[in-house]
């Protein structure tokens, strides 16, 4: 039987290049695609597929979010990550919230149809840079404390934060509205349990690390 694949994806351009690889091959199924997170925990836990690509910068909820709660809801689908992000706080989220790979977007046509039965097949799929990357983030211990407890895009809002990026340049750098920043920021705040922008980087960065730029 083919190998049932769903997709989440908010790029029409990214889920119709798919939809094409996958129709080309009859080892496998296009079952479904959805354009956020929200409408894919709404739909896939009725109609669950055998290995789920899915990106990390959605609109709304992030990937690596749905890819928590659709764990828990059916731990059984294979979850595959499909994104251009290739920092190690994005690949640790994910893996830790319950993907069993990571592959970069760019990744050729034949390497993906591979890694989709190797994730079905009960594998963990990844290119050779994400390894590589993994291992040593391991080695190196995943983020410490209470950071640890933040998501992949709250991690990119406090890095940009750490940064010295205003809050409307981070808007503009991640394409989402002024108020959407300003709610990652509370939830980085109430994780972190600090009260401002100056305590969330202290506890986010070493001192070694820190900007010299004074936060406020």
């Amino acid at each position: 039987m083919a190998i049932t694949v769903s997709i989440v994806e908010d790029s029409a351009g990214v889920r119709e290049g798919l939809v094409r690889l996958l129709k080309e091959n009859s080892e496998f199924r296009c079952l479904a695609c959805y354009p956020s997170a929200e409408i894919a925990l709404r739909e896939i836990p009725s109609a669950p597929p055998d290995v789920l690509l899915m990106d990390i910068n959605l609109p709304g909820m992030d990937g690596v979010e749905c890819v928590r709660k659709l764990h828990l809801l059916n731990p059984l689908i294979r979850i595959v990550m499909l994104t251009v992000y290739e920092k190690p706080d994005h690949i640790f989220n994910a893996l830790t919230a319950g993907a069993v790979g990571y592959l970069l977007k760019q990744k050729p046509s034949a390497d993906l149809l591979n890694a989709i039965r190797d994730a079905h097949q009960g594998g963990a799929p990844m290119s050779s840079q994400i390894a590589r990357k993994v291992v040593h983030f391991f080695q190196s211990g995943p983020p410490a404390g209470e950071a640890a407890e933040l998501s992949a895009r709250e991690l990119e809002v406090l890095d940009m934060l750490a940064k010295g990026h205003l809050i409307k340049e981070i808007a503009d750098r991640l394409d989402i509205s002024f108020g959407t920043v300003r709610t990652y920021i509370r939830r980085i705040y109430e994780k972190l349990h600090v009260h401002s922008r100056a305590q969330a980087v202290a506890k986010y960065l070493p001192p070694s690390g820190r900007s010299q730029q004074e936060f406020v």
